[in-house]
Parts: C-alpha cells; sequence; structure tokens
C-alpha cells in the first residue's frame, strides 16, 4: 500500500501518548476522537474481528504486530460477543480493500460504525519493543493538538487494569439459556458433530466468548448463562451437573463475589474454567495470582502437559497469572507450564472435582489443538473423574 493511500488527507495526525512520557506519531484510524486504556499487543497473524469483540479486551487499547490489517474486511460470523471490546485499536498499515466472500463492511467502516478510535502508521514494532522491555503502560489516543506536556497529561486521567473489577462491565445482567438458533451469530466451522449428553451445565459469565458457548452446547444437553455475580445458592438452583467459568478481563483479585462463590461450589458440582475464570479457581484454592509483565496475548503460545508431555500451540489473552509458589501441592496439582516463561497454564484438584487452564481452548482466534479440554469436562460431568 503506498504512502499516499496510507496518510491521505482524511485521516488527520493523531497520536498514542504512554505514561512513561512517550509518545508514537501517526494519523487517525475508524472514528475520530480520544481514547484510553491499558495499552498492550496481540502476535496473532488474523483474527483481528474476533480480537476486537473478546470482553477479555474491556479497558484496554489493542495493537497488532503483524503489519497489514483489514485486508478480509469483516462479516457477520466472527463476532465473540455483541460489540466490539476494545477501547483502542492500532496497526501499522491499513489494507487498501477488503476481500473475502463473507466481507460484509471494511475494517476502518466497522470501526466508525461503534464510534471505537484507532490510530495508524506508526511503527509498532517500536512500539511493542517498548511495552516488552518497559511492561504494558497507560496510553491514549488522541489528536495531535496541543503541547507534549498537553498529551502526556492526559495519560494521568486513564484508570489502571490492576486493583480494578472489570468483570462487572462485560457480563450478563440477567441469567439465559443459551440457544446457537437465536443468537444473531452463527458459526459452527470447526466443531464437532453434537454429542447431546445427557447434562445441564451453568457458565458464569465474566465476559464469555460465543465460541464457548458452542463448544459447550455442543456436548452437554443445556447451558445456562448466569451473571458473574451470582450466588452459590442461585447456580445451584439450576441443578447443574457442572459449572463453567469464563474468561474475562482485568485483575482477578478485586473480582472478590466470584472467588467467595466458587469456593462455596467447590467439591459440590464439577469445576471447569478458563482464563480469568481458571484465575479465580486458584484464588478459590488458596493460590495467589500477580501481574505479568507484558501478559500472553496471540494465537502461538507454546504450553506443555506435564502429564503427557504433549505440547499444544494454544490462544491466548491475559495480563495475570497464578503463582505456583502458593498452591498446596498435596491439594492442587499444576497440570501444564507455558514453555515461553514457565508461568502456570493449568490447575487440577481431583479431590474438589475441578481444573482450569489459563489459555483458549476455544481458539477464535487460534488453533484448535486444546478443544480436548471441553471434552474432558464432559468426562468429568458423566463419570465424575479427570
Amino acid at each position: 500500500m503506498s504512502a499516499s493511500l496510507l496518510l491521505r488527507p482524511q485521516r488527520p495526525p493523531a497520536v498514542l501518548v504512554l505514561e512513561d512520557g512517550s509518545i508514537f506519531r501517526g494519523r487517525a484510524y475508524g472514528a475520530l476522537g480520544e481514547t484510553g486504556g491499558e495499552v498492550v499487543f496481540n502476535t496473532a497473524m488474523a483474527g483481528y474481528q474476533e480480537v476486537l469483540t473478546d470482553p477479555s479486551y474491556h479497558g484496554q487499547i489493542v495493537t497488532m504486530t503483524y503489519p497489514l490489517v483489514g485486508n478480509y474486511g469483516i462479516n457477520e460470523e466472527d463476532q465473540e460477543s455483541d460489540r466490539i471490546q476494545v477501547s483502542g485499536f492500532i496497526i501499522k498499515e491499513p489494507s487498501a480493500m477488503a476481500s473475502n466472500w463473507r466481507s460484509r463492511l471494511s475494517l476502518e467502516d466497522w470501526l466508525k460504525l461503534h464510534n471505537k478510535v484507532g490510530l495508524c502508521g506508526i511503527d509498532t514494532r517500536a512500539l511493542v519493543r517498548r511495552l516488552r522491555n518497559h511492561g504494558v503502560m497507560r496510553g491514549v489516543i488522541c489528536p495531535e493538538e496541543g503541547s507534549e506536556s498537553d498529551l502526556r497529561a492526559k495519560v494521568e486521567s486513564v484508570p489502571f487494569i490492576a486493583g480494578s473489577d472489570l468483570a462487572r462491565f462485560v457480563t450478563t445482567d440477567k441469567p439465559y439459556r443459551w440457544d446457537e438458533k437465536l443468537h444473531p451469530y452463527h458459526k459452527t466451522q470447526g466443531l464437532p458433530e453434537p454429542r447431546r449428553e445427557p447434562a445441564r451445565v451453568v457458565a458464569l459469565d465474566y465476559g464469555i466468548k460465543l465460541n464457548i458457548l458452542r463448544h459447550l452446547a455442543e456436548r452437554v444437553g443445556e447451558t445456562y448463562v448466569l451473571p458473574a455475580s451470582a450466588t452459590a445458592e442461585e447456580v445451584m438452583s439450576y441443578q447443574p451437573d457442572g459449572v463453567f467459568l469464563s474468561n474475562g478481563p482485568g485483575d482477578p483479585e478485586p473480582v472478590t463475589y466470584a472467588i467467595e462463590t466458587v469456593r462455596q461450589l467447590l467439591g459440590k458440582v464439577p469445576i471447569f474454567g478458563i482464563c480469568l475464570g481458571h484465575q479465580i479457581l486458584g484464588l478459590a484454592l488458596g493460590c495467589k495470582t500477580y501481574k505479568l509483565k507484558f501478559g500472553h496475548r496471540g494465537a502461538n503460545q507454546p504450553v506443555k502437559d506435564l502429564a503427557t508431555g504433549k505440547i499444544d500451540i494454544t490462544s491466548q489473552n491475559h495480563g495475570f497469572c497464578v503463582d505456583a509458589a502458593g498452591l498446596d501441592p498435596e491439594k492442587v496439582r499444576v497440570t501444564h507450564v507455558n514453555l515461553n516463561d514457565n508461568t502456570v497454564e493449568g490447575l487440577e484438584c481431583r479431590d474438589m472435582n475441578c481444573f482450569s487452564v489459563q489459555y483458549h481452548p476455544e481458539a477464535s482466534p487460534g488453533p484448535h489443538d486444546a478443544t480436548h479440554h471441553f471434552d474432558t469436562f464432559v468426562n468429568l460431568i458423566t463419570h465424575e473423574r479427570i
């Protein structure tokens, strides 16, 4: 794509300002305006629509490391929630055209439609290098107006992710039964043939992705979704055969109500958690969590199963991690580790009939190596063993 297309007049100058004072100059992309959030990066080469609609990105400005973005447009099927969840979006080079048989509009038009502010034309490799070296930090995308000191002052009003309960912003406001036929976003490619087990699952929604619900619904008879604030009594009133703890944004420790609910459910019903649900289960089991320097966000994270030695390439999106040093190995076992940094990627407590993984077995986007965890959950429900 030529520089004349990338820097065309209708894209006015805009900047990204980080809390360390650094400024990255580029052009506005998507809606015009100002937005703030924690600036993070995603290493996936595709799947930007799923990334943008993933509730786990609430409160964050996402940078794609792959340089060309938008080449296949936006379609009606690849949503992971009912809206764009990110605070802002940063890319190096927007595609001059969107070419795909499913495409309905361009990425930039979609961002404008949802009034989401973006930035293009910056050196994304330099930005990612700064985030890797210094850690993720707060930032603001805004028009290039005023002095540099004025621009840097804008970052001070951006809230911190650590210490904030973000699940309450993305959870459902009322319980519902999942039915793919009634949902506006229909995507069944790559899923197994339905195996309608005589089982009922309650999914606690901390920011659940639609593809998770599809995988659950394809394997059990009924799937009910409850708000993050649901109590143990409310969960058990559905007489579930299993409880699923979903993904979600931010720091797990402030989500105290969810931790307490899971603590009360332990031993009463089989539990499977992923992402934020994994961290909440860990906290309920007595573990601690901590913030990673720049997190794991992408579709190529290698994870090792410590029991079998098998390696799965996984899709991940998280900035916090369970601390293995805080668990009782007689009760809770680490089942998986990340081969890049040896962080905890899986937990298991056989006495309580529960297990969890830090990554996303439903992918979207990403490889399907880890979908077998949903089958493990069904086996735990139907045969009461992991």
